[in-house]
Parts: C-alpha cells; structure tokens; sequence
C-alpha cells in the first residue's frame, strides 16, 4: 500500500471511537506528526491517554489537550499549573472552535488560574494574558461570578467589584470595608456606577462606545438624561434600570414607535402608562406591552429579552453561546410562559433547559417552529425525532445538534437520497443502512460511509486501500484493533518490520 496511506490511516485511527488506549497512546509518538496533538485536542480520550497527555515532555501535546471540549474539565486540572505558561494560557483561553455550550473550569481550576502570579512558570505569558484569555472564554460560570465576592483570595474579591451592579447592597458594603486595602480601592474606583454625580463626572473622558454601554447602565443626573434627550439618544435609557420615573413616562411617550416599544417591556412602568401602551397605534408596541404581564421584573425582562431581540438581535437561526441557567426568574415563571398563548413566550419557556418534562414534551410538538428550534437547542429532554428535524432543516444549528447526547444515531436511513451532502454523510453514518454509498461524489459522505460500523473487517479491506475511503475506513468501528497496530506499524516505522515489542508482541498474524 502507498505512504500516501499513511495520513488518513493516523487520522482516521486517531478518531476511531473503538480504539484502545494502546493503539491511541501510539500516536503520541513523534512519528505520527501532527495526529497526536490533534487527537488530544479533538475527541474524548480514555482516562490511560489523558495521563500520558497530561505527562507528555512535548508541549505541543499538552496544548493541545488544554483545549479538549471532550474530555472532562476535572481531568485537565494539572495544565493550571503546568511549568508552559503557554499550555495555562490555551486551557484558560478554552476549546479553538468555541461551542455554543462551553463546560465551565471546576472551581479549583478558576481560581489557580485567576491568582496565577507572574513569575510562576516560564514567563512566556503574564498573569494578565492568563486572565484575559480566561475572561473571553466563557469558562466561568455565572454561579462562580457570583460567589467571587465572598471568596478568600483578594484577587477574587478584586475581581467581584467589576460587576458591581450585580452585588448585593451587603455584599457593596462588605466590599468597601474589606480588610484589603486593594480590595477596598477596586470597590471604591467601581462604585462610581451608582453615583449619579461621579457619572456626569467621568463621562466627558469617556468613549463613544462606553458611553452608549453608561447611559444604558448606570445611575444618571438629571442634566444626563436632558442631555440624552437632546441628542437624540434616547435608546439606551429605554433599558436603564436607573432611568428616573419622569424620563419614563417621556419615553413611553416619544413620538418614536421604536422607542415606545422598547420602553413598553420595563417592569417599573406605573398601570397608566402600561394601559396607554397597550391602546398604543403601533402594533410593535402593543404587542411588547402584552408580552410582559404586571407585575413584572428586570430578571423576566431580560429573558423575553433575550429571545424577541428587540435590543440584541435574534431569529431561529440564532446561535449565540447558551449559558448556565441564572436563579431568577422563576420556574412558576417560565411555565407560564410554556403555557402561553402568545408564541414569544413559549420560545422563552423553550430557551428554558429547567422546564419539567411534561411542558417539555407538549412544547416539541408546538404550531411555533421558533419554539420547536429553540427546545431542541436548548433543553435536554427535546426528543430525537425534533433533533433530527432541525438538523435537516436548520444548517445553523447542525454543529451544536450533533453534540447533544440524545442526537440519533440511527432512524436515518431514509435521508440517504437527500441533495443536502451534510444530511447524507449523517444517513451514510447510520448503522441500519444497508449499502453504505462509499462511492457518493462527496467526500464527507465517503468518508462517513467508510466508517459506517455496518461494514464488516472484510468489507473494510479495499477501502483502506483507497486514498478516497481510507480515512473513513481506519475510524470504522469494526476495523479489529490488530489491524490498528498493523496500520500504525507501517505508518510509524516506514513500512518496515516494527520494534520487538510492537507486532511481534500482539499475536498479529500476516495479512492482519
């Protein structure tokens, strides 16, 4: 067989979900190029080569696994403290192709990484690099955010008085009384957001952009507001929820439909104003009136918020990252909104992956599609025959679907004829197919129908032996693991007889 074999034989063995972990832990090797670092970076690896990635001397190796989405954060905890300053900074930056779910970092992992000290390692990254990656990573949890005030490490508490808003009033107070002196400067230079005053005061210095992100957050002055509606730039108050009750009521009553509508959904509008919005002659803002029942609150108004999009944007092929649900609102709430006669606040109840099972199970047959794409994306109880009708239906969401665990494997068959090469190549997987199409003019469709483990070991002979199949052929599942160490044999030793310990010791016989 020709060395032009040889890369789909790594790739496809490195991938191959049978493979044990000897056969695996070979292509750690340095023969095997570049197959080791993107194995250990792209599948979930048995516990043996997690350890020998974890030990590797190579930190390419060590790298790659920092950014594993498969592999059990728990497992990677050593890389936080790996002498590669290089290898910390990939485990805090978090997997390359970011998921729409990413699995937070165990707490014990955030915290090594978020008190990391310069000087500690080999001083290829700084402390602030480590962090920064950390902090765009999306792999600290809202849970561990908001446990940071209370925390023992100063850094930690430091870190709290960033989102000042969100703290407590004790928690504020604790902060400015903190026995650090630093952590009581950091909780002093970000108190400024409630403090009307100290906002006007900054502002002028103040980009174009942070002052859209102040007048839509913070505590604002009379002359702030008025200088807002002079300007024109009204929107961002519509959403502040320290916007004065005067300046609300001239919102609600701008000669902007668009404005009238964003204002319509705050909680704190009095019943007048709800009334006046709810007769409003635009129908957009009617409906926004409608969709937030009183009473209300900001936690309820961000998560309709979330899924209408009036401020941030969305539609069923939204893909924005899924995060862990937050405490409030509560589930009283959202089965409300799953019983709903108004299909907005069912896709809510449906972004929802808390949502008993029954209300779950009602909402997958929905009228809405929005609803139904929502549920299979977001709750873990959507059923597989809804997962599999988004993914032919919604390219959008094709990557995220196939990482859910209740994704079928089988009951694909009849999407083999389907013009759409990603819908065959999953009907080409699917082990109920009689006649895998190893010669579709795809290479995808190959490629999963090589590795379809309906092929028996003889079947997967001559594909092995085509550059077109071969890939597909070597991730089989039926492919027998002599034959793996056959493969890696003449892959790593250039085709020649393999060390004593390799062939000779696994009773692989000629041919194999």
């Amino acid at each position: 067989m020709s060395d032009s074999l040889h890369e789909p034989w790594l790739r496809g063995i490195a991938f191959n979900p049978t493979a044990p972990s000897e056969v695996l832990v070979r292509l750690l090797d340095r023969a095997a190029g570049g197959i080791g670092p993107l194995m250990c970076e792209g599948r979930d690896l048995p516990d043996a080569v997690v350890d020998a990635a974890l030990g590797h001397p190579d930190g390419v190796v060590r790298r790659a696994l920092a950014r594993n989405r498969h592999v059990d954060p728990a497992r990677l905890a050593p890389l936080a403290t790996d002498p590669s300053t290089i290898v910390r900074g990939w485990l805090a930056g978090g997997p390359r192709h970011r998921p729409r779910w990413v699995r937070p970092l165990p707490d014990d992992v955030l915290v090594t990484l978020l008190t990391t000290q310069d000087g500690d390692g080999d001083g290829m990254l700084s402390k602030n690099d480590i962090i920064g990656e950390l902090g765009s990573s999306r792999q600290i949890p809202p849970s561990f955010e908001r446990s940071m005030a209370g925390r023992e490490h100063p850094e930690l508490r430091i870190r709290a008085t960033w989102r000042w808003q969100s703290l407590t009033p004790a928690e504020r107070e604790a902060l400015l009384d903190d026995p650090d002196p630093a952590v009581r400067e950091a909780a002093q230079d970000h108190s400024w957001e409630l403090d009307p005053e100290r906002v006007e005061a900054r502002l002028p210095s103040t980009g174009s952009l942070s002052k859209a992100s102040v007048f839509g957050t913070c505590a604002l002055s009379p002359a702030l507001v008025e200088q807002c509606f002079a300007d024109g730039t009204v929107r961002p108050l519509t959403w502040n929820p320290h916007t004065p009750a005067d300046a609300v009521t001239r919102l609600a009553r701008h000669p902007e439909a668009r404005i009238r509508a964003l204002v319509a959904a705050r909680p704190d509008l009095g019943p007048d104003l709800v009334t006046d919005l709810r007769e409003d002659p635009d129908e957009n803002v009617r409906r926004r009136a409608r969709l937030h029942p009183v009473p209300r609150t900001w936690a309820e108004y961000w998560a309709i918020e979330r899924v209408i999009g009036q401020i941030i944007g969305h539609g069923p092929d939204c893909t924005c990252p899924i995060t862990e649900p937050a405490p409030e609102p509560s589930p009283d709430w959202y089965a409300a909104c799953a019983a709903s006669e108004e299909p907005e606040l069912r896709r809510v109840a449906a972004s929802w992956p808390l949502l008993p099972a029954e209300l779950a199970e009602a909402l997958a047959q929905d009228d809405d599609e929005e609803v139904r794409i929502r549920l299979a994306c977001h709750h873990p109880l959507a059923p597989p025959h809804l997962l599999l009708d988004v993914f032919v239906t919604r390219p959008a969401h094709r990557e995220h679907l196939l990482t859910l665990p209740a994704f079928p494997r089988t009951g694909r068959t009849h999407l083999i004829g389907h013009p759409d090469p990603e819908v065959r190549a999953l009907a080409a997987a699917d082990p109920a197919l009689p006649a895998p199409p190893v010669d579709d003019p795809d290479e995808a469709v190959r490629r999963a129908a090589a590795a379809n483990p309906g092929l028996t070991p003889q079947a997967l002979e001559p594909l092995l032996a085509d550059p077109r199949t071969a890939e597909g052929a070597a991730a089989n599942p039926s492919l027998p693991v002599p034959r793996m160490h056959a493969l890696l044999d003449r892959c790593l030793y250039g085709g020649g007889a393999a060390p004593p310990t390799a062939a000779g010791d696994r009773g692989e016989t000629p041919g194999q």
